[in-house]
């Protein structure tokens, strides 16, 4: 139950486009990361402290959901292909497969760590 001493609620929808481009989910000017997959302790522009989300396994799964689904059709067009010629769409997809995740990780990430900290899941509970 919230009470007058609750904090506001957070936008949770722009927490998450605010995480997709690895900004702060608070301010949205700070980079959340400092690193390629490492987090950021805190915000720089506002001091927001994102460095304790903890996204575990989520950025990973999602990745691999994501990456999955667009690529699959690429095995479809590939198909009735000469059985000569079949490396050639095996570089091409595993190419897309390589690029995509290396792309979509660190937003995954960014995503959920928005998600977490707008849902305030990280938080301790008052008691």
């Amino acid at each position: 139950m919230s009470g007058p001493n609750s904090e506001p609620k957070r936008d949770v929808w722009l927490a998450i486009r605010r995480g997709l481009k690895l900004s702060c989910p608070a301010c949205g000017r700070g980079r959340i990361m400092a690193g390629y997959l490492r987090q950021a302790e805190g915000c720089l522009h506002c001091g927001e402290r994102t460095g304790d989300i903890r996204a575990d396994d989520g950025p990973a799964w999602a990745t691999i959901l994501l990456v999955g689904h667009l690529i699959s059709p690429f095995f479809f067009v590939f198909a009735n292909r000469d059985a000569d010629a079949v490396w050639i769409p095996f570089l091409v997809v595993a190419g897309l497969v390589v690029g995509l995740t290396l792309l979509l990780l660190p937003r995954m990430k960014g995503l959920f760590v928005g998600l977490i900290w707008a849902s305030r899941a990280g938080d301790a509970e008052p008691g």
